[in-house]
């Protein structure tokens, strides 16, 4: 994919001419809207108390404007985060959680642009896109490089996008030495290796860069005279880049910056005054509804978000919602619920590692750094966890451990919080008709190419509440449940079964006596039941079932990389069957039968390169 260079923008906005300014404010006035995004970044800022940011421009925004002390992404990795922004709707009642996917939404679901257009605004975006939709992402979006394209007298949005902070910007780098001498304090989760420091250090200064290309471009508004009639937002895409924070529910994956600075000609919609630093909860999916609010046209019915600004603003959210699916070729699964104070997580894959293996992740001197010093050792509990299975519940205080190291789901004194954040958490996904609870294979069959979201809400095609239900009890490790999971082997739902048999992976040894349920699921129709089964039955040491389950690798009609990334996770378990595998991968294996295959990713191919890692191959 490739995007305009921020610079070559800058210089070509430099050499355009210098567009007239309206004298006089109006309170019908619509705004001009800029959008300066960046890649990747929590709030390390001046202007958020970070003491190692050196950040003028956007310190000095943050001062003329407002900023947001409690934004969230609500995903943490770009394309599904981007989904959620130009729909006003969250990925995951979407279908559209998983990374690089690209599945149709209803055709009534129009991008937000379009609705501004419609109140009468010159839309551009010359940069990034990656909306995770299937279909042309620039449909909604008018030809203009600047506002200096757009027409006479209309209102204007552009959004200007940086890449100068993105993850790719530390793949491949080395250490620096002097970076090592900077009085940077890493986070406790980190081990202090001189790659990690100077990655971290590293990202630093790419945030010094990007502020002063962002300089640059406010300055040029300034010139031009346009910085009057404009509202400014700046805000990141998702969290931040350094390990565990990007494609991690945590705040380091979902916390951003966001500041919002209002034209004295445009002042009537500002939401505090110029300097104000506000604790008001503020979600991505609040952001469309915010757009049309303050261009003075009319919310769709189906938004999920609330507008923070303009004339349609509502009262503060409670809560901020967030999600993982699929990232690249891991599957994984995690929901959170965010208010001010607490932070909830339910992990419903918990048999799983945080740190699995991820081609793209691991180009960075940190990852494996951090891998290494665990391996040898070197690392304490906390530093530790991120390759360990995970919980399956994770409860922290927010304002007492902001790096979120101190799991307090099972603290007494915390229940009363405890409780309230789950049915926060769980009403949010009934509201949602959340789709990341199905396997992306199950996914698409159930779908049949239509939207997911039509699916979704078809109570005949997707029964919700049951797959809720079956998947809350699965990943609970509570072993007294073990009968209720036998019982939903026989389910005449595909996911209930699913669930069914991920719970017994879950509980490992503990849920033996579920052999003979599993065994008729290894002839399931249903792939994903068929591999869940085939984990847990190799976990109870059926030869059998792993020769099944190798032989799902190469199944075009299966799901071959949820195959591969089970045989990864069986680890020694598989090692009889390397040969085999190694056959298959030699031979070549299918595509993932999805439309990420429009983008090029071959994640099967990436998932197989890592298990003939693991198996010494």
């Amino acid at each position: 994919m490739k995007f305009l260079p921020l610079l070559s923008f800058i210089f070509a906005l430099m050499l355009s001419p210098v567009s007239r300014a309206v004298d006089g404010a109006s309170p019908t006035r619509q705004p001009n809207i800029l959008w300066l995004v960046s890649e990747d970044n929590d709030p390390l800022l001046g202007c958020y108390g970070d003491k190692f940011a050196r950040t003028p421009n956007l310190d000095k925004l943050a001062g003329e404007g407002v900023l947001y002390l409690n934004a969230f992404a609500n995903a943490p990795v770009c394309a599904p985060s981007r989904s959620t922004l130009i729909t006003g709707m969250y990925a995951s009642t979407l279908g559209t959680l998983h990374m690089r996917s690209r599945y149709p939404v209803p055709a009534e679901f129009r991008f937000y642009s379009s609705y501004l257009k419609d109140a009468g605004y010159f839309c551009m975006n010359p940069a990034k896109t990656d909306y995770n939709i299937a279909g042309d992402d620039k449909q909604s979006w008018d030809k203009g490089k600047s506002w200096n394209d757009a027409p006479s007298g209309k209102p204007w949005m552009l959004v200007i996008n940086s890449m100068t902070t993105h993850e790719s910007c530390l793949h491949g780098s080395v250490v620096h030495e002097e970076y090592l001498k900077e009085p940077f304090t890493l986070p406790p989760y980190h081990p202090d290796t001189p790659e990690i420091r100077s990655n971290w250090v590293e990202y630093y200064h790419k945030m010094t860069k990007m502020d002063a290309e962002f300089g640059a471009i406010l300055d040029k508004l300034r010139k031009d005279g346009l910085a009057d009639d404009t509202v400014v937002f700046y805000y990141s895409d998702h969290g931040g880049i350094l390990p565990r924070s990007k494609r991690f529910v945590y705040d380091s994956g979902l916390h951003v910056p966001l500041i919002v600075r209002f034209g004295k000609n445009v002042q009537h919609l500002a939401s505090a005054a110029p300097g104000a630093k506000l604790d008001r909860l503020v979600s991505f999916v609040d952001l469309a509804p915010s757009l049309l609010s303050m261009a003075g046209a009319k919310i769709p019915p189906h938004y999920q978000g609330h507008a923070f600004l303009g004339p349609a603003a509502t009262e503060p959210r409670q809560t901020v919602f967030g999600f993982r699916g699929r990232m690249d070729e891991r599957y994984d699964l995690s929901y959170t619920v965010r208010e001010k104070q607490y932070r909830l997580i339910h992990n419903y894959m918990p048999h799983r590692i945080y740190g699995q293996h991820l081609d793209y992740l691991w180009k960075m001197p940190a990852t494996v750094s951090w891998q290494l010093a665990y391996l040898a050792g070197k690392c304490d509990v906390t530093q530790s966890a991120f390759w360990r299975e995970k919980p399956t519940e994770e409860l922290y205080d927010e304002t007492a451990d902001p790096y979120e190291v101190h799991n307090l789901i099972d603290n007494p004194q915390q229940a009363a919080t405890r409780d309230r954040l789950r049915a926060a958490l769980h009403d949010q996904m009934l509201t949602n008709r959340d789709a990341g609870l199905l396997p992306e294979s199950d996914m698409l069959a159930r779908a049949n190419g239509k939207a997911i979201f039509t699916m979704t809400h078809d109570d005949s095609r997707y029964p919700f509440e049951r797959i809720l239900a079956a998947a809350d009890v699965a990943s609970s490790r509570d072993d007294a449940a073990l009968p209720k999971l036998i019982e939903w082997t026989k389910d005449a739902d595909a996911d209930v079964r699913y669930w069914a048999a991920v719970g017994c992976c879950v509980r490992g040894s503990h849920a033996k006596s579920a052999v003979a349920a599993l065994e008729p699921l290894m002839k399931d129709s249903s792939a994903p039941v068929r591999i869940a089964a085939e984990e847990a039955l190799v976990r109870f040491g059926r030869s059998d079932a792993l020769m099944d389950l190798v032989n799902e690798m190469d199944n075009p009609t299966g799901d071959p990389l949820l195959a591969i990334n089970t045989l990864e996770a069986l680890g020694d378990l598989a090692k009889p069957a390397a040969d085999l595998i190694a056959a298959k991968v030699k031979k070549g294996l299918p595509g993932e039968g999805r439309a990420n295959g429009e983008t090029g990713d071959r994640y099967s191919d990436r998932a197989a390169a890592s298990l003939m890692t693991m198996l010494g191959k």
